[in-house]
């Protein structure tokens, strides 16, 4: 039998989530033409989750019961008669944007509006033990990587591979300057795929442990923004060569974090907002910033399909291992994984173990 987590409402995590077990596996014989049947292994949260689950969001509503989560990675047990890429016993990850591809193909990029069908939102995501996914929500596993880490890359890393090499004219290589914030998911993924393609990185923390953390993953330098919190823009910028700035900025807290963000680029660079987990009261940062500070400011949403084939084969090469949380969950224990994740205990990526 089969094992799920749904969301029934939107009342916060702690009471829209309910576990539900002993549900029919579903039967190759059921599966539409472009549907593949995939035995869920791993799965990891982003913060994105905590925001479906809770009222009135910028996620937007959805339409209950939906089963939550976006990132996961799983064995192909069967498939349609159409599928073409995937057969059983393929290893395999999700994909965030499926309808987006099967409407617009691999190389459509995610707009807002693209963002109420993805996974764990508008169609059923990977907190379960079986699931049946469209052929379109699916790239193979790297061949390198165990379950836990692959399970991390739907999300964060896509996002964090599209800031660094999505922009033509503005790809991170050698002689590059990274500024990464905090040890979230995607700071830690764009660490560890700069470091990896030769980038200088400097990453803003609060805790000496985090520090010598971040240097482990090969950050040239760190930055405590709780012992300097006006300013740690200013004193980040001051690492790189003759104070010029960063060549990136990813921006994870919102309007809290952009008049840092925009001290520390440097003239032409690009600031990356991708999250918001800063204060939410916090003075909106007027875009005629941009100007003063003669930067490009580009939001984007993930990664595209493409861009996750890509991301795949350079994690293969280049051997990187995405790094994880201390503390792994097993599928029952979900509601304590969403606690660690709201609670900031986490380091990188919160990830579930799915036992068979």
């Amino acid at each position: 039998m089969a094992r799920q987590w749904i969301l029934n409402s939107q009342n916060g995590f702690e009471n829209s989530l309910e576990y539900q077990k002993d549900i029919q596996v579903p039967s190759p014989n059921d599966l539409r033409p472009k549907d593949v049947l995939v035995k869920m292994l791993a799965a990891s949260l982003n913060y994105r989750e905590i925001m479906i689950a809770s009222p009135g969001t910028i996620s937007g509503p959805i339409q209950p019961p939906v089963i939550p989560a976006c990132d996961g990675a799983g064995i192909v047990e069967a498939v349609g008669s159409s599928v073409q890429d995937f057969r059983a016993g393929d290893r395999v990850v999700t994909h965030l944007a499926p309808k987006l591809v099967e409407a617009s193909g691999n190389d459509a990029p995610s707009k807002f509006t693209d963002v109420s069908a993805m996974l764990g939102q508008g169609s059923d995501g990977t907190l379960r033990s079986h699931a049946v996914f469209p052929e379109a929500a699916l790239v193979p596993a790297p061949k390198s990587l165990d379950w836990l880490p692959a399970s991390t890359l739907t999300c964060t890393w896509t996002t964090a591979w599209n800031v660094l090499f999505g922009l033509e004219g503005k790809k991170v290589g050698p002689g590059s300057w990274v500024l990464v914030q905090g040890t979230g998911g995607v700071s830690i993924a764009t660490l560890q795929l700069a470091v990896a393609a030769g980038a200088n990185v400097v990453g803003t923390t609060s805790t000496d442990d985090r520090a010598a953390r971040l240097a482990t993953l090969g950050a040239a330098h760190t930055v405590n923004y709780r012992t300097n919190p006006e300013s740690w823009g200013v004193e980040a910028r001051k690492y790189t060569p003759d104070g010029r700035g960063f060549d990136f900025v990813i921006d994870v807290g919102g309007n809290q974090t952009f008049p840092q963000s925009l001290a520390a680029v440097r003239a032409e660079g690009v600031m990356v907002p991708v999250g918001g987990v800063g204060d939410p009261t916090a003075e909106p940062t007027p875009l005629f910033l941009a100007l003063v500070h003669t930067c490009i400011v580009r939001g984007l949403l993930g990664g595209t399909r493409a861009q996750f084939y890509e991301l795949v084969k350079y994690i293969d090469e280049k051997g990187i291992k995405p790094a994880v949380d201390d503390v792994v969950f097993e599928l029952a224990e979900v509601k304590d994984a969403y606690r660690r994740l709201n609670e900031k205990k986490h380091f990188s990526k919160v990830v579930i173990r799915i036992d068979h």
